[in-house]
């Protein structure tokens, strides 16, 4: 049994679920009393949210009631990176929110550390925004894999291809 086991990390935000959950927070704000005759909006343009509303107080409520509905979707609301408070048309603001896609090379430095601080025979390789790790054992792919998840990384981390 000389045949290496490996298995991807990657960071990943489903878009349809986004969607979806837009769609459900959108429903709820039209419904609500404290947002009545409000300006409030959300959209989704590629990979960037757009919060708009009346004020800054009316804005994060939009943006609990998002997140809400994000977290009950079942997506990483770390790998959302809010942007300053603007203001926009008819003295409404608006926020702007990237949904990071993908691990930057600073995430995957502090990765392969936790990686090697494990002390198991594994490799890692960093394949542009996602990494692979390898081993002989399942075992030590399952403890990595076990480490990753209990350190307090900046990104939401999923484990794919396990083989």
């Amino acid at each position: 049994m000389s045949k290496e086991s490996s298995f991807d990390i990657v960071s990943k935000v489903d878009l349809a679920e986004v969607a979806n959950a837009i769609n459900i927070a959108m429903k709820e704000i039209k419904t609500r009393y404290d947002f009545k005759g409000s300006k409030s909006d959300i959209s989704l343009e590629k990979d960037e949210l757009v919060l708009i509303s009346d004020d800054e107080f009316k804005l994060e409520q939009l943006k609990d009631v998002l997140i809400g509905k994000l977290i009950k979707r079942g997506v990483a609301t770390k790998n959302i990176q809010y942007g300053k408070i603007e203001p926009a048309s008819g003295g409404t603001v608006r926020q702007r929110a990237k949904l990071v896609q993908g691990i930057d090379k600073e995430n995957a430095k502090k990765i392969n550390t936790i990686i090697k601080n494990t002390g198991l025979k594994v490799k890692s390789q960093v394949q542009d925004d996602q990494i692979r790790v390898s081993g002989k054992s399942k075992d030590d792919l399952q403890k990595v894999i076990a480490a990753i998840r209990e350190a307090d990384l900046p990104i939401e981390v999923q484990f794919v291809n396990y083989r």
